[in-house]
């Protein structure tokens, strides 16, 4: 069994951005070489995430509207964490969106639904942060 593993780099421009990471996670995939097995992506910080879902502005609106009524950055005084630091509800946006995606690796591609991406979704940006690519098969 092969495995391969590359850290990817991201520096947003916004406190939250949603970015489409798939391209770059089909580079690994063709850079490591495996033809079956499964590909592993998660982030490496706890104020960000990776998850699967559709390239689509009006959903990524969406889900910025939902996660802030679920978790409003302001006021920061809502949150104990926010003693030192104003990202607790980042954390808790990661928390709902989730730390990684595994997907199957079949014929040297991403085995996918219809429409599924990978995202990289950042709720404390400005600052940099990486995401992990583990691929191991055959």
């Amino acid at each position: 069994m092969k495995s391969y593993r590359k850290e990817l780099w991201f520096e947003t421009r916004n406190r939250r951005e949603y970015i489409n990471i798939t391209r770059d996670v089909e580079v690994c995939l063709a850079e490591s070489g495996i033809k079956e097995g499964l590909c592993l992506v998660n982030a490496m910080h706890i104020t960000s995430s990776v998850f699967i879902n559709d390239d689509e502005s009006g959903l990524h609106h969406d889900f910025e509207v939902w996660l802030e009524k679920l978790a409003p950055e302001k006021p920061y005084s809502q949150y104990k964490h926010n003693g030192f630091e104003d990202n607790a509800d980042a954390h808790l946006k990661r928390t709902i969106m989730g730390r990684e995606v595994v997907v199957a690796v079949t014929n040297g591609k991403l085995d996918f639904g219809p429409w599924e991406q990978i995202f990289y979704g950042e709720f404390d940006g400005k600052r940099r942060k990486r995401v992990l690519v583990k691929i191991i098969g055959e």
